[in-house]
Protein backbone atom coordinates (compact mmCIF):
# COMPACT_ATOMS: atom_id res chain seq x y z
CA UNK A 1 0.00 0.00 0.00
CA UNK A 2 1.21 3.51 -1.13
CA UNK A 3 0.62 7.40 0.50
CA UNK A 4 0.88 10.19 -0.63
CA UNK A 5 4.23 11.45 -0.40
CA UNK A 6 4.02 15.29 -1.82
CA UNK A 7 4.28 16.60 2.03
CA UNK A 8 6.64 18.51 3.06
CA UNK A 9 8.70 16.48 5.75
CA UNK A 10 10.68 19.64 6.93
CA UNK A 11 7.55 21.54 8.57
CA UNK A 12 8.19 18.88 11.09
CA UNK A 13 11.30 20.29 12.29
CA UNK A 14 10.68 21.91 15.77
CA UNK A 15 12.15 25.45 16.37
CA UNK A 16 14.55 24.43 19.08
CA UNK A 17 15.23 20.56 17.67
CA UNK A 18 19.23 19.99 16.93
CA UNK A 19 20.57 20.11 13.75
CA UNK A 20 21.76 16.10 14.28
CA UNK A 21 18.92 14.98 16.19
CA UNK A 22 16.56 17.23 12.93
CA UNK A 23 18.80 14.94 10.58
CA UNK A 24 18.11 11.38 12.55
CA UNK A 25 14.71 11.96 12.66
CA UNK A 26 14.09 13.33 9.04
CA UNK A 27 16.12 10.26 7.74
CA UNK A 28 13.15 8.39 9.17
CA UNK A 29 10.66 10.18 7.81
CA UNK A 30 12.05 9.98 4.22
CA UNK A 31 12.74 6.77 4.21
CA UNK A 32 8.71 5.90 4.75
CA UNK A 33 6.95 8.58 3.41
CA UNK A 34 5.23 6.32 1.06
CA UNK A 35 4.59 3.52 3.27
CA UNK A 36 2.24 4.94 5.84
CA UNK A 37 0.14 8.09 6.82
CA UNK A 38 1.49 11.39 7.23
CA UNK A 39 0.37 11.69 10.82
CA UNK A 40 0.80 8.16 11.82
CA UNK A 41 4.78 8.70 10.24
CA UNK A 42 5.39 11.25 12.07
CA UNK A 43 4.43 9.70 15.38
CA UNK A 44 6.67 6.71 14.18
CA UNK A 45 9.36 8.79 13.77
CA UNK A 46 9.28 10.46 17.01
CA UNK A 47 8.84 7.18 18.71
CA UNK A 48 11.96 6.24 16.49
CA UNK A 49 13.85 9.14 18.29
CA UNK A 50 12.39 8.70 21.63
CA UNK A 51 14.05 4.46 21.50
CA UNK A 52 17.79 5.90 20.12
CA UNK A 53 18.01 8.81 21.88
CA UNK A 54 15.77 8.97 25.25
CA UNK A 55 16.02 5.04 25.63
CA UNK A 56 12.34 4.99 25.80
CA UNK A 57 10.16 1.43 25.43
CA UNK A 58 6.85 0.63 23.95
CA UNK A 59 4.79 -2.30 23.85
CA UNK A 60 6.59 -5.41 22.13
CA UNK A 61 4.22 -4.38 19.05
CA UNK A 62 5.60 -0.92 18.43
CA UNK A 63 8.86 -1.78 19.48
CA UNK A 64 9.24 -4.56 16.70
CA UNK A 65 7.67 -2.37 13.97
CA UNK A 66 10.61 0.86 14.53
CA UNK A 67 13.26 -2.36 15.14
CA UNK A 68 11.99 -3.24 11.27
CA UNK A 69 11.66 0.29 9.60
CA UNK A 70 15.12 1.39 11.50
CA UNK A 71 17.06 -1.37 9.72
CA UNK A 72 20.19 0.67 8.74
CA UNK A 73 18.98 3.89 9.58
CA UNK A 74 20.57 3.64 12.99
CA UNK A 75 23.49 1.73 12.43
CA UNK A 76 25.82 4.82 12.24
CA UNK A 77 24.14 6.97 15.57
CA UNK A 78 24.47 3.58 17.47
CA UNK A 79 28.62 3.23 15.90
CA UNK A 80 29.16 6.83 17.21
CA UNK A 81 27.41 6.43 20.53
CA UNK A 82 29.70 3.12 21.67
CA UNK A 83 32.36 4.77 22.86
CA UNK A 84 30.13 8.01 24.64
CA UNK A 85 28.98 7.62 27.98
CA UNK A 86 25.89 6.33 28.75
CA UNK A 87 23.23 7.21 30.94
CA UNK A 88 22.58 4.48 34.02
CA UNK A 89 18.76 5.31 35.85
CA UNK A 90 18.96 3.91 39.55
CA UNK A 91 16.57 3.41 42.05
CA UNK A 92 15.95 6.58 44.48
CA UNK A 93 16.28 4.09 47.24
CA UNK A 94 19.57 2.78 45.90
CA UNK A 95 20.51 6.34 45.60
CA UNK A 96 19.78 7.50 49.32
CA UNK A 97 21.59 3.97 50.48
CA UNK A 98 24.71 5.17 48.67
CA UNK A 99 24.85 8.65 50.01
CA UNK A 100 23.86 7.95 53.54
CA UNK A 101 27.10 5.21 53.03
CA UNK A 102 29.20 8.47 51.15
CA UNK A 103 29.40 6.34 47.80
CA UNK A 104 29.08 6.45 44.56
CA UNK A 105 26.10 4.39 42.87
CA UNK A 106 26.30 2.98 39.49
CA UNK A 107 23.69 0.82 38.42
CA UNK A 108 23.67 -1.36 41.22
CA UNK A 109 27.26 -1.77 42.39
CA UNK A 110 28.68 0.90 45.12
CA UNK A 111 32.08 2.09 44.94
CA UNK A 112 33.62 4.26 47.99
CA UNK A 113 33.96 8.02 48.16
Amino acid sequence: MTFDSSWDVDKYRSEHEYEDHWQFRRQFLVAHQDKFPEDRLVCLAQVFFNIEFLGCQYPKKVMDLIETLSEGLADDLREKRKGKLQRTFVAASDAAEAKAKRCVVTSHHYRAL
